[in-house]
């Protein structure tokens, strides 16, 4: 029974991708009820033709015709932490929106497929392995981006660590790890891209943050911390940046499935207080939405923060 859904579903979404394929002015083998369904669905194959005569796509347009016309076409992007989870998603969304990528992470191996998943979609991504707690790196990347690429127009700061611990059983060196990452890590990456910026008087800073900036949760203490830096710092710089035409948002999400979740080693702050496998948690591409929202705003529009969480865990 369930074999025969999972078909069925497999059939209508190919079916959908040939009448979308129609759609654009592309020759493709259609069945007498999808030709059916392509009549009686006029009004919303008409909707994609405006789209398309809209957009100044040519009939039948190719995927590279359409690719141009993303929101971030020509835009150049840093993303920290790209190498998994938050990262990788958001790098994939900004290589789909038209951007042009450059990647870091510390895991050079993992960048690389990420790399391949951008360049299998006909987008343009350079990866070098990078530890965000070194100014040098981190200056490192973005010289290469802007030799590769062009003029960083874009820096997300997804490098980031999480450990659940309680402050009386001194997991000391988590706390450091956090501390050196998710706070001396963005302030490295905005000072190597912050000048340039500044130059060109555009550019556009996104630091993914957490619901945890913006109140304190138990077994988070240090973490929490980080992500009050990243707030009050994100605060004082939008507020220096104001007439310069950069622009600073913060992205606040709630649990995300991301190998974070896993990372603790205090096993009993993790069982007081992880509770990420209770409700239905977000997950990484809700957020690279998110960002690429953030960043697809004209000029004169600031979006500051954006607080997502799962439904069901408010903060």
């Amino acid at each position: 029974m369930v074999s025969r859904m999972a078909n069925a579903q497999t059939a209508q979404q190919a079916s959908f991708v040939r009448l979308i394929c129609m759609a654009f002015g592309h020759s493709c083998e259609v069945n007498e009820k999808e030709q059916k369904i392509f009549k009686k669905q006029q009004a919303v194959i008409a909707s994609i033709l405006d789209y398309r005569a809209c957009l100044g796509l040519s009939s039948p347009c190719t995927w590279s015709e359409i690719k141009r016309t993303g929101p971030l076409y020509g835009r150049v992007a840093v993303v920290t932490g790209a190498s998994s989870g938050i990262g990788k998603a958001v790098a994939i969304a900004l290589a789909a929106s038209g951007a042009k990528v450059a990647l870091g992470a510390r895991r050079a191996d993992l960048l690389q497929d990420v790399i391949k998943i951008i360049q299998s979609g006909k987008g343009e991504a350079i990866g070098l392995k990078t530890d965000v707690t070194s100014m040098e790196q981190v200056k490192t990347l973005v010289q290469a981006a802007e030799s590769s690429l062009g003029p960083v127009d874009i820096l997300v700061n997804c490098a980031g660590l999480m450990y659940y611990t309680l402050m009386k059983n001194l997991h000391v060196e988590e706390w450091d790890k956090q501390i050196d990452v998710n706070c001396k890590g963005v302030t490295n990456s905005i000072g190597a891209v912050l000048d340039g910026m500044l130059k060109r008087s555009k550019g556009h800073i996104v630091n993914i943050s957490s619901d945890a900036g913006r109140r304190g949760f138990p077994g988070l203490a240090v973490y929490s911390g980080t992500k009050f830096f990243v707030e009050g710092m994100s605060q004082a710089l939008r507020q220096e940046l104001a007439s310069t035409g950069v622009r600073v948002t913060c992205i606040q999400p709630g649990d995300v499935k991301t190998p974070l979740q896993k990372m603790s080693t205090d096993t009993e702050a993790n069982q007081l207080y992880n509770g990420s496998d209770q409700v239905q948690i977000l997950e990484v591409e809700d957020i690279a939405r998110a960002v690429v929202y953030a960043v697809s705003q004209p000029s004169y529009v600031a979006i500051n923060e954006i607080l997502i969480e799962p439904r069901e865990a408010p903060v």
